[in-house]
């Protein structure tokens, strides 16, 4: 990564509020391709009900 986790959450807070259980998303691990238009995408963390979004090219 180019810059620090320390750093990206800094310059996020100046941008706008983050809350408890805000998610920033970094990039990609290599290998993982652009996502679809219609593709739904799942985030899970233990203890939290699962985060569902369909990707919807405008």
């Amino acid at each position: 990564m180019i810059f620090s986790v320390a750093e990206l959450v800094s310059f996020c807070s100046e941008c706008f509020t983050l809350f408890p259980g805000d998610l920033l998303f970094t990039g990609t691990p290599d290998g993982v391709g652009p996502v679809q238009d219609g593709e739904r995408l799942i985030a899970r963390i233990d203890g939290l009900p699962d985060l569902s979004i369909t990707v919807i090219d405008f």
